[in-house]
């Protein structure tokens, strides 16, 4: 087979890479992170977003971003709406914060446009060194727990309590397909099988049908034209950006993506081998303007924020060095959109393990966090307790920053502040003190 276009274009190159090898790399990727087509329109739809609008805008702009990474930063990574900033959209900004959906999509867009800028600018990577590491890993862990939270109350396991605030739940076929969805995830991820995740989802779903909860049609049809996306195609409403919580939110947004994105990449890279002596990653400035411009697109189609996906390590693990991985992923999820009615049967109970487990995965960040220092684990630890108990990832960041900013500056250590995190210290410390006056 002519390989020139590959090699062009997509950064093959035949002297020790192979399209089958690159073919089947493609194909793990997209079978450990095609989960997101059923997660993503569970967790966004709960603002009355149109669950198969979402379905085809997390499909099409997963695979426009992903082809960005095949053709410009030439890189075996895959692009989706992002786990953690999905539930972010959903629980603060809509049902925690009352904003309307079309505000949040408004947010996500002005964040990518924001991108977009920093990253042709190259800024964003200069901007994740001011936040301390330790307030970084202590909001991916806490995000991670969040998330985990989330699987726990959507498969009833806990429920509330006018007491305690929290109980354990009722005993009943949800808990129970919920269970199952959570211990076959960790099965199947622990043996190592392709698409654990996905496999899980899928059986659960089936096992659904005889319970009652995976309904099922009498018309139904597994192959159909991609559902609609006019019901949140260029959904925004630019006038609450002038309440001044939309600053707070787009910044969090932002911040939220820089962790994200850069995060993975450098874990990406690091498996691929493009990161040189110095610690550079190959062609990042690329692989970050690919991101911002598919956020971009994501809140015009209608979904929240897109990321750099760390299950492009599983496809790297195959062998996946070049675009053409990207490429395989791409054309997947397009073909994802004709099934759609799939992924539409999938009932909640069933993407409870997936919930769990990859905020189990997240939460692994608190290894990372150094608790010998009180005056760095204290920010930390109210940051990962803030977002859970909360209910809110932007109300959990903000105490964390607030603590970090204030014990730093009364022990004498104001130099260890950057500009950045004095100027959203003060912004957030304003904000509260307005709200509650």
């Amino acid at each position: 087979m002519n390989t020139n276009f590959f090699e062009k274009y997509a950064g093959f190159n035949p002297k020790t890479m192979t399209l089958r090898t690159e073919f089947f790399a493609g194909l793990t990727t997209f079978m450990t992170m095609c989960y997101i087509l059923a997660v993503n329109p569970s967790i966004l739809c709960v603002t009355g977003m149109d669950k198969g609008a979402v379905f085809t805008a997390t499909a099409l702009v997963s695979a426009v971003g992903t082809l960005i990474m095949a053709f410009y930063a030439r890189l075996p990574i895959a692009l989706a709406p992002g786990m953690g900033i999905n539930a972010f959209f959903a629980f603060t900004i809509v049902l925690g914060m009352g904003y309307s959906w079309q505000s949040a999509l408004t947010a996500v867009f002005l964040e990518g446009i924001i991108f977009i800028i920093i990253s042709v600018t190259g800024v964003r990577e200069k901007i994740v060194d001011c936040i301390p590491k330790n307030l970084r890993f202590a909001i991916s862990a806490g995000i991670g727990l969040f998330i985990a939270f989330l699987g726990f109350q959507n498969s009833g396991l806990i429920k509330a309590d006018p007491t305690t605030m929290l109980a354990i739940g009722d005993f009943n076929l949800i808990t129970v397909l919920s269970v199952i969805s959570i211990i076959l995830g960790a099965v199947l991820m622990k043996l190592k099988i392709r698409g654990g995740l996905f496999i899980s989802i899928l059986i659960c779903t089936i096992v659904g049908i005889p319970m009652g909860l995976t309904t099922i049609a009498s018309d139904f049809t597994p192959i159909t034209l991609p559902q609609s996306l006019s019901p949140t195609f260029f959904q925004f409403d630019f006038a609450s950006v002038l309440n001044p919580d939309m600053i707070l939110i787009v910044l969090l947004l932002a911040f939220m993506n820089i962790f994200d994105t850069f995060g993975t990449l450098v874990a990406t890279a690091s498996q691929a081998g493009y990161i040189n002596a110095k610690g550079e990653i190959y062609r990042i400035k690329q692989s970050l303007l690919g991101d911002a411009v598919a956020t971009t697109l994501g809140a015009v189609l209608g979904t929240s924020t897109v990321c750099t996906y760390v299950e492009s390590t599983s496809g790297i693990a195959e062998g996946g060095r070049s675009g053409v991985t990207a490429l395989v992923v791409a054309v997947l999820f397009l073909l994802a959109l004709f099934i759609s009615p799939i992924f539409l049967l999938v009932p909640g109970a069933a993407t409870v393990g997936p919930l769990v487990i990859v905020g189990a995965l997240m939460a692994k960040d608190i290894n990372k966090i150094s608790f010998d220092e009180i005056d760095e684990a204290l920010p930390a630890f109210i940051t990962l307790l803030g977002i859970t108990i909360t209910y809110s990832i932007a109300e959990g960041i903000a105490f964390g920053l607030i603590s970090y900013a204030l014990i730093k500056l009364f022990i004498g250590k104001a130099r260890q502040l950057t500009p950045t995190i004095c100027i959203l210290s003060v912004l957030l410390l304003l904000r509260y003190i307005v709200k509650f006056l």
